[in-house]
């Protein structure tokens, strides 16, 4: 896996993956940016959350689950001094379906925390608190 990351100005990154797709990186006024893009600690919290979401879609299609939508919420907080790494991070996902059953979506939000998803579990072994949560939304 590659990825390139070329700095534009300013705080500004065109960054693009090995796949060939690209994001802008920016940072905020006060640090010389121009708000253009996510700052590079939200593109982790973002990576996470597609990346358990990923797994967790793919065990309920899995197992024939009728889920309509699916939401992760992510919320981090990150240690006061420098580096400004992240402490905890908590995923609350959100799945819409007809008749979706607590046990699957349990079972699915579990093994992507546990065994499938490599962002989360790398930080967990980083260090990082990482926490799952779950609602269930009847459409």
């Amino acid at each position: 896996m590659k990825a390139s990351v070329k700095w534009t100005d300013g705080r500004q990154f065109v960054t693009e993956s090995g796949s060939g797709h690209s994001v802008v990186i920016d940072g905020p006024p006060d640090h010389g940016g121009r708000n253009t893009g996510p700052r590079p600690m939200e593109m982790l919290l973002m990576g996470l959350g597609a990346c358990t979401s990923f797994d967790v879609l793919e065990i309920l299609e899995k197992s024939r689950a009728p889920v309509s939508d699916c939401v992760a919420s992510i919320e981090a907080e990150r240690a006061d001094s420098v580096p400004s790494v992240f402490t905890k991070i908590h995923v609350h996902f959100t799945v819409s379906g007809q008749g979706l059953k607590e046990k699957q979506v349990k079972r699915a939000v579990e093994l992507s925390a546990e065994k499938y998803c490599s962002a989360s579990i790398m930080l967990a072994n980083g260090g990082v608190e990482v926490t799952h949560s779950f609602t269930i939304v009847e459409p």
